[in-house]
């Protein structure tokens, strides 16, 4: 063979192996060749933002960090690290944040070298971890997960503030970095306090833009456009100040121009608690939003249409025993790039559900992003969460500190019958996992109280695999930590984890380059 042509198919070769996409193979002119199914391969890097928790003095904070079993050809090297080494400025739109003052508060002299030691450290998979912090100064946190600790890697932030206009169980699964956010359920009104915290981990500064829209279309404000982000720093930004208008219902839309954030938005409300309101799924034409509770007291669905088309929807409830319509509320318009509301007050009545939205029958399949506001209890004694809409699980989810009581998980089948198989890992203190698999019908939600592990110590995660040959399926979790008679809860939703990802294998065929040299 020409030793100028084995050179070049090494290089391809060498190639293929570095970027982990690239095929190689030799030209097939008869069209014989056999097209090859990527692999699915485990990441071999993951990274993951937790925004400062709270103002709170009060406030208790425990964050849980978890990479499941299961990822055998994954390696047996690798770490997973959290640690402060991002500073929480001044709200952006209140002070700015000055070239000068980020290089002082976020790379420049003035860093504490200690705040890079870790802070939370997994040792290996399938055992989880948890530090706990107090009050207002608990950190915001960064970092990042390599080799057999990276695939599915999960860190839960759990918040509890016991009292205060801000007193509540406020919930989030630390988010990855992304340049694309879609919040409704939002709001600039008098009554709420509605922070988005924007998190950036790069050693490079990113410039962020914050868009509202209400029920009348874009709210103005000029100040929510070019926000920097410093490197490795926070910045929290107070919905009210961009815009004189106060909006009971908006939905935030956050982008960035240059580099990439984490982003969620920190919720108090004066009149019934505290929690986080984390990024819905892309927008879509048919969305689940999983997991309101059977005792919900008051529901409210915020959506709106991303796009140039109105969109009509069709509401229907999945519970236990099937699909309902609720009377009154059998769809939903929503104008092009409006916020539009749907009181669905106690539409549980007592027994668990998902909302599911498709487009409504001769209605117009446009994008749409969605969430919903929750409540448990009524007068003083009521709480909110919040539900985004949530993509199906496509291979494995996991959601950590789950408690011995307490913990409710919803598994919604909206097309075909599904198995899931539950996983309950060690405790952080010990204990030893759990298993168990659950059939989950047709357009029915079913809400359990999860497998725990035995001998647990601590808390634990929850690791949740749809079985093959069933339908998809959409799952949250909810976490009941109820104090002084004020049902006090949050709810995390369980996008799949992105553990693997398909690679196309590399195939070579050097037959026809043989020259006879």
């Amino acid at each position: 063979m020409n030793r100028t042509t084995l050179s070049l198919i090494a290089a391809a070769t060498a190639l293929a192996a570095v970027t982990g996409f690239a095929t190689l193979t030799a030209p097939d002119p008869a069209g014989t060749a056999a097209a090859q199914s990527p692999a699915r391969l485990p990441v071999e890097r993951t990274s993951q933002l937790c925004p400062a928790p709270s103002v709170s003095d009060v406030a208790e904070t425990t964050y849980t960090s978890i990479t499941p079993a299961g990822t055998g050809d994954a390696g047996t090297d690798g770490t997973a690290e959290l640690t402060e080494s991002v500073v929480t400025l001044v709200d952006a739109a209140d002070e700015g944040a000055s070239d000068d003052k980020a290089k002082d508060d976020a790379g420049g002299t003035k860093k504490d070298p200690a705040k890079d030691k870790p802070f939370l450290s997994l040792k290996e998979p399938g055992k989880p971890v948890s530090v706990e912090a107090s009050g207002a100064e608990a950190p915001a946190l960064v970092g990042t997960a390599t080799g057999r600790l990276a695939p599915g890697w999960t860190t839960q932030q759990t918040t509890t503030v016991s009292v205060g206009d801000a007193r509540g169980v406020l919930g989030l699964s630390c988010t990855v970095p992304d340049t694309d956010f879609w919040f409704p359920g939002a709001s600039t009104e008098r009554s709420r306090q509605d922070y988005v915290h924007l998190t950036n981990p790069d050693d490079t500064a990113a410039v962020a833009d914050i868009e509202l829209y209400g029920k009348d279309g874009a709210v103005k404000s000029e100040v929510g456009e070019g926000i920097p982000v410093p490197a490795r720093s926070s910045v929290p930004v107070l919905l009210s100040t961009l815009t004189t208008a106060a909006s009971a219902d908006v939905t935030v839309h956050v982008t960035t121009r240059s580099g990439r954030v984490g982003a969620a938005v920190r919720v108090a409300d004066g009149a019934g608690g505290s929690d986080w309101l984390a990024a819905a799924a892309d927008p879509a034409s048919r969305l689940v939003l999983p997991g309101i509770p059977a005792d919900a007291t008051d529901v409210r669905l915020v959506a709106f249409a991303t796009g140039s088309d109105d969109a009509d929807l069709k509401v229907q409830l999945a519970g236990a025993d099937g699909t309902i319509t609720p009377a009154g509320n059998e769809t939903m318009h929503i104008k092009s790039r409006m916020t539009a509301t749907l009181e669905l007050a106690d539409i549980t009545k007592g027994q668990a559900g998902s909302l599911i939205l498709t487009p409504a029958e001769g209605g117009h399949a446009a994008p749409v992003v969605a969430a919903l506001r929750v409540v448990r209890g009524k007068g003083e004694k009521r709480e909110i969460a919040f539900i985004p809409a949530t993509a199906p699980i496509a291979s494995r989810s996991t959601v950590a500190d789950n408690r011995a009581k307490g913990s409710t998980l919803s598994l919604t089948a909206p097309g075909a019958t599904a198995k899931v198989k539950v996983t309950a890992s060690a405790g952080t203190g010990g204990g030893e996992p759990a298993e168990k698999t659950y059939t989950v019908e047709g357009g029915t939600t079913l809400a359990v109280t999860p497998p725990v592990p035995s001998g647990l110590k601590g808390s634990y995660a929850l690791t949740v695999e749809p079985q093959p040959g069933g339908g998809p399926v959409h799952a949250a979790r909810t976490l009941a930590l109820p104090e002084d008679g004020i049902p006090m809860f949050t709810v995390q939703t369980l996008p799949d984890d992105r553990g693997t990802v398909s690679v196309p294998k590399a195939k070579e065929d050097l037959s026809i380059l043989d020259d006879g040299s």
